[in-house]
């Protein structure tokens, strides 16, 4: 008997490939980044465990994840071919961040405390400028998922007027 590796999913099965889940809660934002990984589960568990996103729908067998955390939504596919650029080398992403508002970074840094999972940079507050006389604060931190994407998530601390 030989090993028969499967033939690798068309765009169109992988476009319509079984799955579960729905449409995300408030329907589709008009930006929506999708993430080639290197592999799905490994992304779902960073992405949903760890940093508190939810699996709107999938398609498992085109290993594909659309994720939503508080109106914030974002593709995983596990590499595939299709719309590659270039080499993918780790990490995955230069030269961009996510930015990703929640409500409060302390259950997210102990999520990735518990799991040793390694900070990029650490809890600080920033404050950044907003036209001629206001800034905006927030409490920020930076961490890179499984594939090397960096991603910042940032609590809203207010804004004061610049002095």
């Amino acid at each position: 008997m030989t090993d028969r590796v499967a033939e690798p999913l068309s765009q169109a099965e992988r476009n319509n490939a079984s799955g579960q889940g729905g449409m995300p809660s408030g329907g589709f934002n008009a930006l929506v980044p999708e993430l080639d990984v290197s592999d799905l589960d490994t992304s779902v568990k960073f992405w949903c465990e760890l940093i508190g996103f939810k699996v709107a729908y999938d398609r498992p067998a085109a290993k594909f994840a659309y994720l939503e955390r508080d109106g914030a939504q974002i593709m995983l596919c596990q590499i595939n071919g299709e719309w590659l650029t270039g080499k993918l080398d780790v990490p995955f992403g230069r030269g961009i961040n996510f930015q990703i508002e929640v409500g409060d970074t302390d259950p997210i840094l102990l999520s990735l405390e518990e799991a040793r999972w390694p900070l990029f940079r650490q809890p600080k507050e920033s404050w950044y400028r907003i036209g001629a006389s206001e800034e905006s604060g927030s409490r920020e931190f930076l961490v890179q998922d499984p594939d090397g994407y960096l991603v910042r998530l940032s609590q809203n601390v207010g804004r004061r007027v610049v002095r």
